[in-house]
């Protein structure tokens, strides 16, 4: 009897790990949640059915589908080929941005970026976004930067794209940044990438057409940025947002202030030992009116300490 008592506690065990949609996510308030709004709105004959063309999920990127300390990982990107011009540029390895930059100096690091993502094609800067992703590793994590993506949401990604949702990825980076491995490492195709952008021109060199980016901010996708770039590339209000800062709050507010069925939560990065602890007063991901206000609008706080089993993608 106790046998099959223990055989059966086994099968039961692994059709739930078969059938689990978020195997990566520990039982509870936030797991629930999620498992009960995606059923809700996909049940047809539910008060809360949404017909698939209006399931829209945005996502923030940076701290909300992978890490974003100690800088921004866009940020490491320019500083790391900076170093790489400099290094054939006598002239720009003496500039003083490069150093401040280094420090977390926003400013510099705004210069820092204009000199080494514009004057280039469009086609030469994703190669080289490409590159740099299968090369380089964080100096503290010792992977590389597309390993540091958060498994617990790609199960999410996975689990309403099969729902009939349409997941967009809506972050302050830039777009062709995004675009250069979003593809691969979280499956939405580079037209359901929204970003920040700067400005181009269209040309042709020696004979051939090319896009050139320009050192001009076009855009930012940023705080209240990010529902006017929902608006402009996807042209309606999602019914589900997820970030993890204070930079996200217009997003989660948008998508949540209008009638029906609405998901809205918030990555909080309170787990110190796997990943970094932050919120309030943090230079990175900064969440002080998210962490106030998320109880009172009905928004949910992801424990990356309590909710998640594991943190990172499994290593390459």
């Amino acid at each position: 009897m106790a046998v099959a008592v223990c055989l059966f506690a086994l099968t039961a065990a692994r059709v739930h790990a078969a059938t689990d949609p978020l195997p990566s996510w520990n039982e509870g308030a936030v797991k629930t949640r999620i498992v009960s709004f995606v059923q809700a709105v996909t049940d047809p004959a539910g008060k809360d059915y949404v017909a698939p063309a209006a399931r829209v999920a945005v996502f923030d990127n940076d701290g909300t589908l992978w890490s974003e300390q100690p800088l921004y990982f866009q940020a490491i990107f320019a500083l790391d080929t900076a170093r790489a011009m400099a290094a054939r540029d006598p002239a720009l390895a003496a500039n003083p941005a490069l150093a401040a930059a280094a420090q977390g100096d926003t400013k510099a690091l705004a210069e820092v970026i204009a000199i080494t993502h514009a004057n280039t094609t469009s086609d030469e800067f994703a190669g080289r976004v490409r590159q740099w992703t299968t090369s380089a590793r964080h100096p503290t994590l010792h992977r590389r930067y597309t390993e540091l993506t958060y498994q617990p949401m790609r199960e999410l990604l996975d689990y309403l794209e099969a729902n009939g949702f349409s997941t967009w990825i809506v972050s302050g980076g830039g777009v062709e940044f995004m675009r250069a491995f979003a593809p691969e490492v979280y499956g939405i195709p580079s037209e359901r990438v929204i970003g920040s952008s700067i400005k181009t021109k269209y040309e042709v060199r020696d004979g051939v057409p090319v896009i050139v980016r320009l050192p001009e901010i076009e855009f930012v996708d940023d705080k209240e940025g990010k529902p006017l770039g929902i608006h402009k590339a996807i042209g309606k209000r999602p019914i589900a947002a997820f970030g993890n800062s204070d930079g996200d709050f217009q997003m989660l507010e948008w998508t949540t202030s209008a009638p029906g069925p609405r998901l809205a939560m918030i990555v909080h990065h309170d787990d110190a030992v796997r990943e970094f602890a932050y919120d309030r007063g943090s230079h990175i991901g900064r969440l002080e009116r998210g962490l106030d206000e998320a109880g009172a609008r009905g928004w949910s706080l992801i424990s990356m300490k309590s909710d998640w089993k594991t943190v990172y993608t499994p290593q390459q």
